[in-house]
């Protein structure tokens, strides 16, 4: 038989791994950070009956509350309910003589209450702008469209003569609208490109005839190259002119629009806390965020009606050990980034006592190894968490790095090394910065053997200039 040459029979034998939507349900509330589990949790709620949460103050802190392993097979059904029944009277009468359960007055539930409905939420570009406008009729319509095509930013990212073409507005009437949108705050919104948003600034200073708002008309491109000497040739300056001329420009706002942009309302709320304690470094884990769930005496009720059918006790069989599954992942949740957590401290007290210049290096290998979990349960498990420690905030990604072995014998972490980095360009001398050569010279001598393609990787990733475009005049 011929066949195309195009065309060819290929036999593939693959084995595939099919996780059930528990397991998956369970990786899931693994990766997904504390506000997040919080919705995933009361959307749960929504759909079984037989889960409830208990109020904060109520929620106790014993192992495995209401929560045993979820059973399989087939037990006897009457049987399984009887047990589960004495579980949960057992426990809850073993919490009314364990805690006290410390109850809001009425004025500070009204206090509490009154706070969250004085929550606000952040103000968007469009609304700030929106809330300037004073037009009405078809003025208005127009002004609308021009703010509502302005980016993040603050930019007007598409040519006007294409809005009055898309919209079939007269490009005068959209002209007139920009003018007057132009005019708002922030100062420089509704600028097409850079130079303009500068130029906007300037005028608002009232320097539109200065010899700053020259060097932005004619000379940008120059300007962002560091060509000071040429600028300053063409015009008739010092250096030193057109260098404080730049430290000016500096100053102002290449994105008048980023005061609004949710990356500046987010608020990180940390997953663990590292404090210090007489032994050392306690670690306590953020719940907060976490509802704390039981099985309901619902299930309780429905068992007590005359009519106990196949179908009733398959559903609610099905809902309890639903329930007992959520309960079960939420409690392995927290005590698998507990453990990464310990982990994490245990490696690096150097760094909790000192700063990140003393981070080791440290792979999610070497924690699954510790742990006894799968490194890609590490992996989720770290996502999207933070770590508050004595240092500041970090993520929990942050302490998982790679490193140097040093001339003394030791080891330093990448992220070290670049701090380390960081810190010689933030004390060189601006006249004369450092050579990617003179810098590695400099951690050589510190122990760190380095090379200088693996400076000019770090500058890129820190943000950091090559030396000629360091320089000040």
């Amino acid at each position: 038989m011929s066949q195309h040459p195009g065309l060819q029979q290929v036999q593939r034998l693959s084995l595939q791994q099919t996780l059930s939507p528990q397991l998956q349900q369970s990786l899931h509330l693994l990766q997904v950070p504390a506000l997040e589990l919080n919705q995933l949790v009361h959307e749960e709620l929504q759909q079984n009956p037989l889960l409830e949460e208990l109020p904060k103050d109520e929620a106790p802190r014993l192992e495995g509350e209401d929560g045993a392993k979820a059973s399989t097979g087939d037990t006897d059904f009457d049987k399984e309910f009887e047990t589960l029944a004495k579980l949960d009277d057992d426990w809850r009468e073993d919490y009314r003589r364990t805690n006290t359960v410390r109850r809001r007055s009425a004025e500070q539930e009204e206090q509490r209450q009154h706070f969250f409905d004085s929550i606000v939420q952040p103000e968007s570009l469009q609304q700030h702008l929106l809330s300037q406008l004073d037009l009405t009729g078809d003025e208005r319509k127009v002004a609308e469209y021009i703010i509502g095509s302005i980016n993040d930013d603050g930019y007007l990212p598409t040519p006007i003569e294409e809005l009055s073409i898309s919209a079939g507005i007269p490009l005068e009437q959209l002209q007139h609208a920009l003018d007057l949108v132009q005019t708002f705050h922030p100062v420089g919104v509704g600028a097409r490109n850079l130079r303009e948003c500068l130029l906007i600034q300037l005028h608002r200073l009232g320097m539109a005839d200065s010899i700053e708002a020259k060097i932005v008309s004619e000379y940008l491109d120059e300007l962002g190259r560091k060509h000071y000497p040429e600028i300053a040739r063409l015009l008739d300056l010092t250096v030193d002119q057109v260098q404080a001329i730049a430290d000016f420009i500096a100053t102002l706002e290449p994105k008048p629009g980023r005061m609004f942009s949710a990356d500046q309302q987010q608020y990180v709320a940390a997953d663990v806390t590292v404090q210090t304690d007489e032994d050392g470094y306690t670690i306590l884990l953020n719940d907060e965020q976490i509802p704390h769930l039981r099985i309901s005496d619902a299930y309780k009720e429905m068992m007590a009606g005359s009519e106990k059918t196949a179908e009733v006790r398959n559903y609610i069989r099905e809902k309890i050990n639903a329930g007992k599954f959520l309960i079960n992942s939420i409690q392995q949740r927290q005590q698998t980034i507990a453990n990464i957590a310990r982990v994490i401290v245990d490696r690096q007290l150097e760094f909790l006592d000192k700063g990140i210049a003393h981070l080791k290096p440290l792979t999610m290998a070497e924690v699954a190894k510790v742990v006894g979990v799968h490194e890609t349960t590490v992996s989720r498990a770290v996502a999207n968490k933070y770590i508050q420690t004595p240092q500041g905030l970090f993520e929990m990604r942050y302490f998982f790095t790679s490193g140097f072995a040093t001339a003394s014998g030791g080891t330093l972490s990448n992220t070290s090394v670049k701090d380390q980095l960081a810190q010689l360009v933030a004390r060189e001398n601006p006249n004369q910065p450092f050579s990617d050569q003179e810098l590695v010279a400099m951690l050589n001598e510190k122990g760190i053997p380095i090379a200088r393609r693996t400076i000019a990787k770090y500058r890129g990733e820190l943000n950091i200039l090559p030396s000629n475009l360091r320089r000040k005049f």
